[in-house]
């Protein structure tokens, strides 16, 4: 006899986020009443997505969550207000298609979180050992190489798992993305859940649509790649299995080390076969959960899950990690359609970046993206390389959106080019930052644009200011994490240089250890990998594959150990100082509280 399960009543997400910005508020005022105890309030802090800075004091972090990366021009609106408002006249996207504002004053946060609500965003378990922004590829639902449009997936994910109590107290954070199909621009295979939608023939010749389940993937100071959890999930079976993955996390993590609590380290312990079966017998009884969540979603079934569709003739933009972009032209507004404009979408539209630099947009710049998306009744989506992408366009608005961001200083062409540099914010704000990521990714810019080479297209260059990896500079080709260096018994800002990280394709290659610079040789270095590249490879190679052909990381680093040497203080003293620091380095860091 089969056993029909109790679907719950629709949550009411709108009241529960006015109670708890009225808790939180109450806390803050409690916590400087000597009422709290820092070790607790730092919990609720963080599960409420504030995260301290380095500064001390009461200067915050607010980390907004964009489930899917989706925005809308309210919401772009409304950050460009709290940057004007509360923050330093911008925000970051952060590589997990959140927007961080800096500098926010502890006891404003409740009145930022109410301006946020008014447009359906939360700051809610964006920090913490919680289930995180839950993400999606960029372009999702007009991507021509997509199973299933995974948007509505996501949202419906994060509207389970937001303020479940399931997820509120973990052993560590628990992150999870999707990817329309295994080109993997979503990056599921280094997450704790990757869900990559997929496909299978039945015996009756017809098609199934469903997914396939990635697991234990992460990056940090000891990169696991995600593994399969099963070789097809169905629709109706998929959140079931994400909250059971989350289960078995919450039951057998890790809640003594801090260091072994994610949710990759069970793989180690516990062996990926035992792993697996845990699982997969959790998920066989949860039917007889009072919160069950299985069945095809609510905004699943009202938003439809239908892929794009690949057009039938024309040329279809190539997508991911490796592809070649070739820039021909020579007018600026014939480069940036070049490398900024994807084709091939049956619907007949099309998609366009607009690119931010380190991922930051001033308040104008918010306004204005909010503006265009109007005028042009486009869909936006924050990206993962810390850009934001316009969907739904005709042919005919491709050139207003160019004049639109050239504008406002976004039209440069950056996606997948050597200057689309993704950095952390690093030791500008970040407690555990040891050194100045954002710092170092202009200077790599700038002399990439001096030496004619910003435009080689197929090179990703990533950074993270500590080991942590909220930069991914594992899974770029060229990864920068920073270091504390020693040199004439000084301390000096230096960089583990790695190279060769991929992900797509449903596979991940983390980037190997080429060799150690100081801070300063940083840019001289990518200058060289990318020159070289950009001389040798063969036509459609990627990076990956260009570097095992000349022999790997460490051949391609013996034709840079000369920059790994530092003058004396007294005859190089720039090298003792970091990027857009004044006085000498110093290599002090906060306590970790949790990382993007």
């Amino acid at each position: 006899m089969s056993i029909t399960p109790v679907v719950p009543a629709p949550r009411d997400l709108d009241a529960e986020q006015q109670r708890d910005i009225e808790r939180f508020e109450a806390a803050i005022a409690q916590y400087q009443a000597g009422e709290i105890d820092e070790d607790v309030f730092r919990v609720m802090r963080l599960n409420n997505g504030i995260y301290g800075q380095r500064q001390g004091g009461t200067n915050q972090m607010v980390r907004i969550k964009f489930p899917a990366g989706s925005a809308t021009p309210e919401q772009l609106e409304m950050m460009g207000h709290l940057a004007e408002t509360y923050s330093r006249g911008w925000g970051h996207i952060t590589t997990r298609q959140n927007i961080q504002m800096h500098f926010v004053e502890l006891t404003k946060v409740p009145d930022l979180m109410r301006e946020l609500a008014k447009v359906g965003l939360t700051t809610r378990e964006a920090c913490g050992d919680t289930v995180r922004n839950v993400m999606a590829c960029h372009l999702a639902g007009a991507c021509p190489y997509e199973k299933l449009d995974v948007t509505p997936w996501a949202e419906a994910v994060f509207e389970h798992f937001v303020r479940n109590p399931l997820g509120q107290r973990l052993p560590r954070k628990f992150k999870i993305n999707f990817s329309g199909c295994n080109t993997d621009c979503g990056q599921a295979m280094f997450n704790d859940v990757g869900v990559v939608a997929t496909a299978r023939t039945l015996d009756d010749g017809s098609f199934e649509q469903g997914f396939k389940v990635y697991m234990a993937g992460g990056l940090g100071a000891n990169p696991h790649p995600a593994i399969l959890l099963e070789d097809f999930t169905t629709r109706e079976e998929l959140l079931p299995t994400i909250e059971a993955i989350l289960r078995v996390f919450d039951q057998a993590g890790n809640r003594d080390n801090k260091l072994r609590a994610r949710l990759k380290w069970l793989v180690d312990t516990m062996g990926a076969d035992e792993l697996r079966e845990r699982i997969l017998k959790l998920r066989h009884t949860l039917p007889a959960s009072s919160s069950w969540p299985g069945g095809i979603p609510g905004i699943v079934a009202k938003e439809g899950d239908a892929p794009a569709g690949q057009v039938t003739t024309g040329e279809v933009t190539p997508v991911g990690q490796g592809v070649r972009v070739d820039i021909m032209p020579t007018a600026p507004a014939e480069k940036w359609v070049a490398t900024s404009v994807i084709r091939g979408e049956a619907k007949g539209t099309v998609s366009a970046v607009a690119y931010a630099a380190i991922g930051d947009i001033t308040a104008d710049q918010f306004r204005a993206l909010a503006s265009i998306q109007r005028e042009l009744g486009a869909d936006v989506r924050l990206t993962n390389r810390q850009n934001v992408v316009f969907r739904g366009l005709t042919e005919a608005q491709v050139d207003v959106l160019y004049q639109r961001l050239e504008a406002i200083g976004m039209a440069r062409p950056g996606a997948e080019l050597a200057r689309d540099v993704v950095a952390c914010p690093g030791a500008d704000t970040c407690n555990i930052a040891v050194t100045q990521s954002r710092g170092l990714a202009k200077a790599i810019g700038e002399q990439l644009e001096e030496e004619g080479l910003a435009e080689v297209g197929g090179v990703r260059i990533n950074i993270s200011g500590c080991t942590n990896s909220c930069g991914q500079h594992h899974a770029s080709d060229i990864g920068f994490f920073g270091a504390e260096r020693r040199a004439h018994r000084q301390s000096a800002p230096g960089y583990q240089m790695l190279l060769g990280g991929y992900v797509g394709e449903e596979t991940i290659h983390f980037g190997e250890k080429a060799l150690r610079l100081p801070a300063k040789a940083a840019p001289e270095a990518a200058t060289r990998v990318v020159r070289r590249f950009a001389a040798e490879r063969d036509a459609g190679e990627t990076f990956r594959s260009w570097m095992d052909r000349v022999g790997g990381a460490k051949e391609i680093a013996s034709d840079l150990k000369d920059l790994d040497w530092f003058p004396t203080p007294e005859e190089g003293p720039e090298y003792f100082i970091d990027f857009d620091e004044t006085g000498p380095f110093s290599a002090e860091v906060g306590d970790s509280e949790c990382a993007v």
